[in-house]
Order: structure tokens, then sequence, then C-alpha cells
């Protein structure tokens, strides 16, 4: 067995249709596009989707989504994080100052992931509930500040 010798197996490929090649061939005279019509003459092209004039299917479905204009967009900072960090009375203005935030938007949020070892102070315009217990569990205090996000 070499290269010469392969060959598909029966029925594998098929001869194209060969249009326009006279009457005998069966595919002569119009070749097979009909007789009139928009597509019937030479140099027809279409555009993708086209739907013969109906509205196609991609400007008759909804756009999916939702942008919300009026979105609070928080600088967010979890326990965990504060734990870290030197000293013990955080602020928005510090937490800049420290880098571990590079703009405040629209308020400080302080939410409740990783553990708190020790006393702090912490002044932001929202709190989660874990995070509010947890910071009073360690014996210290969470101020809010403002009414950003209300």
């Amino acid at each position: 067995m070499n290269l010469s010798g392969l060959r598909p197996p029966v029925g594998q490929n098929k001869a194209p249709k060969r249009i326009g090649r006279g009457m005998g061939s069966g595919h002569g005279k119009t070749a097979t596009r009909g007789s009139k019509g928009q597509h019937a003459g030479t140099g027809f092209s279409q555009k993708r989707g086209f739907e013969g004039g109906q509205m196609p299917i991609h400007r008759r479905l909804p756009k999916r989504g939702f942008t919300n204009i009026f979105k609070k967009q928080f600088a967010i900072v979890n326990l965990g994080r504060l734990d870290k960090l030197d000293g013990d009375t955080f602020g928005s203005d510090r937490l800049v100052e420290l880098g571990v935030i590079k703009k405040i938007g629209d308020g400080l949020k302080i939410l409740g992931s990783g553990q708190l070892t020790r006393k702090i102070t912490v002044e932001a315009h929202q709190f989660s509930k874990s995070a509010l217990e947890k910071i009073r569990k360690a014996g210290g205090t969470a101020q809010v500040i403002g009414a950003a996000g209300e």
C-alpha cells in the first residue's frame, strides 16, 4: 500500500452541479436561477441577514441587558484587608493615602470578608451586616458617614 493507491470511499465525493452548460445538461438556459425576479439577473448580491424586505431577525429580537445610569459605584474594602494595615482608625481619606483604594466614587463600603483580630475604628458610607458584626465583636466601632447610596 502506498499514497498513490489511496482513494476516498465510494459515494464520498460528488461531482459539482455544472450549470449553464447547454440544454442537454438539464441545467441550461436559466442555469437554475428561474425566470425573471430579483435573483435571476446578473450582478445580483444581497446583504447578510436580508429577509426579502421582512424585518430581519437581528432587528426583531430585543437587545439584551440594561444599564442603570443611576447606579452607585462604591469603593469596596474587605475587613481582612483592614486587619493587615497599620493604624487603628480608617476613613476614606486614610485608605486613599495608604493606596488601598484609588478613588472613592459615590462612597466607601466595608464588606465582612476576612477575619478581624484587633480593635479598629472605621468611618465609611456603608457597612455590610457581617462587617458590622465582626467590627463590634472585636471591640471596634463603625461610624456611618454621609447619606451616600441611600
